[in-house]
């Protein structure tokens, strides 16, 4: 007898296991922001001993929720994809915060809430209103940027990314050309646009080839600069007066 499988089918519990213990989620935490790091900074961000975290690494690398690159005698590991970065972003709108009991630990929750990021794009406060001025300003379109479950299809957590299209207008690929990002240059192996549910400020932020585009545009310029903390983003004295010139961007935190 021949057994056939459901393309909708899909092994969940094998990837909820990889993820659900603790040491493992921090791993991959670390690594939404979409550097590629090494097993001795991923071992520090887990709390866990070298050894352990290889250990941690194996399982991630078995269920394929990262992989490794090799440079030399080094190997670094990141997010196999965007697909996980957003998984891990669902899962954080759901889940209870963990408890705050130092003030480092409530500096750092903080500044992730102000800007950081989200796999390769800017998220937080400053992405929400990044998302806000873009559609503002009508160089997107297609959706109002808030987080609407009770929507006739809803942002579903099942299709995060999904539910809303938004569009890139005619003026608004002509006015991000001028930025210094070119849409129709951009790779074509992912969606130009995709949205995340922000899971702080539970507003859409933009992502997809044109957030990673915009995001690194931003880096170029010097408007945002990562933080010394992890996915953390300080957004520049510089950044805050371009934002607001370029794109009407005015952040209050």
């Amino acid at each position: 007898m021949t057994t056939t499988t459901d393309a909708r089918d899909a092994d969940i519990a094998r990837a909820a296991a990889a993820i659900a213990d603790p040491s493992r989620a921090r791993v991959l935490q670390a690594l939404v922001e979409g550097r590629a790091l090494p097993a001795s900074v991923l071992a520090t961000e887990a709390g866990v001993s070298a050894s352990t975290v290889s250990g941690h690494l194996a399982k991630l690398l078995d269920a394929g929720v990262v992989r490794v690159e090799r440079h030399g005698r080094h190997r670094y590991y990141r997010l196999s994809g965007p697909a996980v970065a957003e998984a891990i972003e669902a899962l954080a709108r759901i889940a209870p915060p963990l408890p705050v009991t130092s003030l480092r630990q409530s500096t750092h929750a903080h500044a992730l809430r102000r800007a950081r990021t989200c796999y390769d794009h800017v998220a937080g406060a400053l992405g929400v209103a990044l998302m806000a001025a873009l559609l503002e300003r009508g160089i997107l379109e297609g959706g109002d940027g808030h987080y609407d479950p009770a929507a006739a299809k809803g942002d579903r957590l099942s299709a995060p990314g999904n539910d809303t299209t938004y569009r890139l207008t005619a003026p608004g690929r002509a006015e991000l050309a001028a930025f210094g990002v070119d849409a129709d240059g951009l790779p074509g192996r992912r969606p130009l646009i995709r949205y995340c549910v922000d899971w702080t400020e539970q507003r859409h932020h933009l992502a997809g080839a044109l957030g990673a585009a915009v995001t690194d545009r931003l880096f170029e310029l010097g408007w945002i600069r990562r933080g010394t903390r992890r996915r953390v983003v300080d957004l520049t004295d510089a950044g805050r007066t371009g934002l607001e010139r370029t794109f009407g961007v005015v952040l209050n935190t």
